[in-house]
């Protein structure tokens, strides 16, 4: 049974058809997962059918998640739950037992569901409850139009179980098909094959026919509509905004174009975005054929659709090719914003390029700062056990990630470095790895065929930045720097020569603003450039943090501070702004903002914050 259970596991992974080896040998075995109940080599899921009920007026979701099972001899099967009510469980269509374990605050609890040899099938019935932390419920006053409310889901990292009982882990992938009531005035849309129109009942299915991890499975409800870009790109709205996010988004297809110039087809067939309230607690989410994104990137001039093109490039870096678990983070991420890199740069041209890059090389700098206390949390490859695996999405997994990539490309050379990523996500497509394997593949691939040496060891397993890091340069900030240099000599400063910079130069030039700037400085900036009024998200986020830092109080910036922190739930702009009051010991106005914003945001950003002001309710 081991074998056929290993075999079938891994005939699904490759979509191919196999046959039953005569030896004994396993093809494939899960490794040790710190963050999920389920011991997948006893048993293990590979398909879910999901049907459920979604009522806005008691915010619950009921229903049941029926399971196909590979079960290697055992008698009971684990799943994931956390504050689930776990109603009934059958095997096979009969009623059989389970048992809820002891609370986890972070894993939850393990359920665990009497199963014979032969079962072949479990469903679980079950219901979602207040405490349900994938979840975010918004009435019509939180959305755009408000007019509905809305829904939505956020699985990643181990939030999936609190929605589905479920195999929590990214190592493990499955297929799903669902079916969504909701109520017949809005729309469900799901990270799978998507219906375009509202159906008249209020019911919808889909179907997922590529194996992907839990967290990738994602759910939104609302009042919103569908407009195409290309026969394989659109984007989803709230009615106020499709027009917008439309014009925003209109190069998706160029990018999806770009994409696959370089590293191969894109195998998910569709790739939608959809634009949601601002609560959302990231820029983006990577969910298949359907990106969940922030409003807060709908810049108005295309400045910041970036996001676009990382989400876009999780889906052969995460999606494709995924983690096998939360410890090999940096294997999403960091590869992911190296692809991201390349996108813009086929697009927009290397210094656009080089600016992002450069954010995020002053993004990592900050975040080793940050944690000098604790340096093995700046490894690429973490020991996270016992801990939250959010803790270790941060910018090390991201920029040191790709800094790491972009130092090797420097050594290897761009077109051995583009046939190396091209086969490694071929190689691995639908299927998770670890940065063990990686490095084995890696010097096999294209360090000792090609007689290169390279400290790979020292990236991945020493803390900070080794010497060898990539130099990462741009003129476009340079001459943002001789501008803010200027003025900070001879407090006189040029508009004419700012008139063609760009949202990352502004940014740039903010977030550059030296410690010793005075308030009178800070006002003249204010008034020759409306920092405080800008409509540029990210603008506002770092023009807010220098204000916070410096005391600046002018233009009634505190009031926009408190506006923004009420209506935007990003947790990157939530934290940097909580963590400048921190910093600048304005705790009290903090904790009085945080009070009122605190129900706006969804539980991945309220439980940071929380930590962060050290909130209790």
């Amino acid at each position: 049974m081991k074998n056929a259970l290993i075999l079938a596991i891994s005939c699904l992974a490759i979509f191919t058809n196999c046959e039953q080896p005569k030896d004994k040998e396993i093809a494939k075995t899960y490794t040790e997962e710190s963050h999920s109940y389920a011991q997948p080599n006893d048993a293990v899921i590979t398909h879910l059918d999901l049907n459920i009920d979604v009522n806005f007026e008691t915010q619950i979701i009921s229903g049941t998640a029926t399971y196909d099972i590979i079960n290697n001899g055992a008698s009971e099967i684990i799943l994931d739950s956390k504050f689930l009510t776990i109603k009934e469980a059958t095997a096979d269509g009969e009623k059989t037992t389970f048992s809820l374990g002891d609370m986890d605050k972070s894993l939850g609890q393990p359920l665990t569901i009497a199963i014979k040899e032969s079962t072949k099938k479990i469903a679980i019935t079950y219901e979602t409850t207040s405490k349900t932390e994938a979840l975010q419920w918004l009435n019509a006053q939180q959305t755009a139009d408000k007019t509905n409310p809305f829904l939505f889901t956020q699985g990643q990292a181990i939030l999936t179980r609190t929605w589905i009982p479920i195999q929590d882990s990214p190592q493990i992938r499955i297929t799903y098909d669902a079916t969504v009531k909701v109520p017949s005035n809005l729309m469900a849309v799901m990270s799978a094959e998507n219906p375009k129109v509202k159906t008249k009942d209020g019911v919808y299915h889909f179907k997922m026919v590529q194996p992907i991890p839990a967290y990738l499975i994602a759910l939104a409800i609302g009042d919103i509509e569908y407009k195409a870009i290309s026969n394989r790109t659109g984007v989803y709205a709230e009615k106020s905004m499709i027009e917008k996010v439309h014009t925003e988004f209109s190069d998706m297809e160029k990018m999806v174009l770009a994409a696959e110039n370089l590293y191969g087809d894109y195998d998910w067939e569709q790739f939608d975005v959809i634009v949601l309230p601002p609560s959302f607690p990231f820029g983006g989410m990577e969910n298949p054929r359907l990106t969940f994104a922030t409003p807060t990137v709908i810049a108005g001039d295309k400045s910041l659709t970036s996001l676009v093109a990382h989400e876009l490039a999780h889906s052969w870096s995460g999606n494709l090719v995924t983690n096998a678990t939360w410890n090999d983070f940096w294997l999403n991420e960091g590869f992911t914003v190296y692809f991201e890199m390349r996108i813009m740069e086929a697009l927009y041209g290397k210094e656009r390029a080089n600016m992002l890059a450069l954010i995020g090389r002053q993004d990592l700098e900050e975040e080793l700062e940050a944690l000098s206390d604790s340096p093995n949390d700046t490894k690429l490859k973490l020991d996270l056990k016992g801990r939250n695996p959010d803790d270790g999405m941060n910018s090390i997994a991201y920029d040191k990630g790709y800094l790491f990539l972009r130092t090797l490309e420097e050594k290897v050379g761009r077109e051995k470095m583009d046939a190396f990523l091209k086969s490694y996500f071929k190689k691995n497509a639908f299927s998770t790895t670890n940065t063990e394997d990686f490095i084995i593949y890696l010097n096999t691939n294209l360090l000792e065929n090609n007689n290169i040496s390279f400290n790979t060891k020292e990236w991945i397993y020493e803390p900070g930045v080794p010497e060898n890091a990539a130099i990462i340069k741009s003129d476009a900030f340079s001459n943002a720097e001789g501008v803010l240099d200027t003025f900070m000599k001879t407090n006189n400063i040029d508009a004419s020569v700012t008139t063609d910079w760009t949202t990352l130069q502004w940014v740039h030039f903010i977030r550059n603003i030296s410690e010793d700037i005075t308030v009178a400085q800070l006002q003249k900036l204010d008034d020759t450039f409306n920092f405080t009024g800008s409509t540029n998200s990210y603008i506002s986020m770092v023009w807010f943090e220098q204000s916070i830092l410096n005391n600046y109080h002018g233009n009634n910036v505190d009031h926009k501070i408190s506006e923004f922190l009420n209506t935007v739930g990003r947790r990157w702009y939530v934290t940097t702004l909580f963590t400048a009051f921190k910093k600048a010991d304005r705790l009290d106005e903090a904790a009085a903002i945080y009070k009122t914003a605190r129900p706006n945001y969804h539980s991945v950003t309220a439980n940071t914050i929380d930590v962060l002001l050290d909130y209790k309710e």
